[in-house]
């Protein structure tokens, strides 16, 4: 009995800390519906079970989502499993299904494609909630550790964070189940992480003491994966005083650091960066940027290849710091599909050529070149939009003034007929239609620093 009453009495004290989690992050006035994004899995089976309770009491409807990477056997009767629970607590879920194109690293891609998935699927919904875990923390920590990450990667994730979509999605959803409504909706998202605190083993021991069920991802104990061997080894580790709660606490402190940091970096940006628009490049002007230190130079750096880009991803660090010493010392380099060169006074950073080169879509009002220029203005029947390359800067007699330099000028947009250069607005060749620039702000800090779907 006196068991059964301290299960009672741990399983309410989840439910309390998850309701003060959701008022701190959401309240106090929460939103009539949120996403949930769950796997199948403990955590966020847990977190199900949790929000459940918690919308009876503020009356929040809940629509719930599954990734079916297809990656695995049984990944599609997970989706079930999820899909049934919801049916018997009476929320709304839609199964999404993943097709793999073979390129890249496919776990890379498959985090990638869980954000791009989520939001199609949410409409418009304006918060997501993802099951992430104390556990989390100090794993990701000491991977991050491990492959030598500064003050952003160390720190603790994010209990809530604003998604901005990673792609465009050209091919329609693969899906079962049902949406939220897709009217209304807004370019941006916020992941809300409200089991942050909490440690792995409450949560299913949560989920035990309600009868709950969730599945065992058999990745979580595949050696080949970084994950399930730093798994393996916090109980080694705990037994030297490196416990979850000692790696959470360290990661939260870094989380201070990071802010403070980015704060500065903030104050760097205003003072010695702009964007060209009409170029879409990232200009920096040299003499403020050699007086800030190395870590504010990182990360105004990073965030300038990032804006150009357009990857949601910060460059490895190793790399990033070969690329400064190189523009520090007044030459360049290429990184993340962009080009950086000292010019004079400047640093510029442009879209690197080579990068470009699959990059042809059909031209019509509203299109989307490269993920960062949007065409404006109604262009001719059976014209495309590429890049401007060798071939139509040569077509361009007289170049404007202000025209930016040639090796950058070579990625500018352009509209095409066949071979024939047709348009290039930034070089004032414009035949009534315009780029412009789907993003104008920097993103500062390490977006990367931890996966966003559970």
């Amino acid at each position: 009995m006196a068991s059964a009453a301290h299960s009672n009495m741990h399983s309410n004290g989840l439910d309390v800390q998850f309701a003060d989690a959701m008022g701190h992050l959401l309240g106090p006035d929460f939103p009539d519906e949120i996403g949930l994004a769950v796997s199948g899995g403990g955590d966020s089976m847990a977190m199900l079970t949790l929000a459940h309770n918690w919308s009876h009491i503020w009356g929040v409807k809940l629509w719930v989502v599954t990734i079916d990477h297809g990656l695995r056997p049984e990944s599609a009767d997970e989706a079930v499993l999820v899909s049934d629970t919801c049916a018997e607590l009476g929320w709304p879920h839609a199964t999404l299904r993943w097709h793999w194109d073979g390129r890249g690293n496919v776990m890379d891609a498959a985090r990638r494609a869980r954000l791009s998935l989520i939001d199609q699927w949410r409409g418009n919904l304006r918060h997501v909630l993802m099951a992430h875990t104390r556990d989390d923390v100090a794993e990701t920590f000491l991977m991050r550790l491990k492959r030598g990450s500064g003050v952003d990667g160390l720190s603790a994730m994010q209990a809530r964070r604003r998604i901005r979509p990673v792609t465009d999605q050209a091919d329609p959803l693969d899906y079962d189940g049902v949406l939220p409504a897709q009217v209304d909706r807004i370019e941006y998202f916020d992941v809300i992480r409200p089991c942050l605190d909490m440690p792995r083993q409450d949560l299913r021991h949560y989920l035990r003491v309600l009868k709950g069920c969730w599945v065992e991802d058999p990745t979580n104990e595949n050696d080949a994966y970084d994950r399930a061997r730093i798994r393996k080894l916090l109980p080694l580790l705990e037994t030297e005083g490196f416990g979850v709660d000692l790696l959470a606490a360290t990661a939260q402190r870094l989380t201070r650091a990071r802010q403070a940091l980015q704060d500065a970096a903030e104050d760097a940006a205003i003072r010695f960066i702009r964007i060209d628009e009409d170029s879409g490049d990232v200009i920096i002007a040299r003499e403020g940027f050699a007086h800030l230190s190395v870590e504010l130079q990182l990360r105004l750096l990073a965030a300038g290849l990032q804006f150009v880009s357009g990857e949601p991803y910060r460059p490895r660090l190793r790399a990033l710091e070969d690329l400064l010493e190189r523009l520090l010392s007044g030459g360049g380099g290429t990184l993340s599909g962009c080009e950086a060169r000292a010019m004079g006074a400047d640093l510029r950073l442009w879209r690197e050529l080579t990068a470009l080169s699959d990059q042809e879509v059909k031209a019509e009002h509203g299109a989307i070149w490269d993920g960062r220029w949007s065409l404006v203005g109604t262009p001719p029947d059976g014209s495309t939009i590429a890049a401007l390359g060798q071939i139509g800067w040569e077509q361009i007699a007289k170049k404007p003034d202000n025209a930016p330099p040639h090796a950058s000028a070579r990625s500018l947009p352009a509209l095409w007929q066949d071979d024939t250069l047709l348009a290039c607005p930034a070089l004032g060749v414009d035949l009534g239609i315009d780029f412009l620039l789907r993003e104008t702000n920097l993103i500062l800090g390490d977006q990367s620093a931890f996966p966003d779907s559970h």
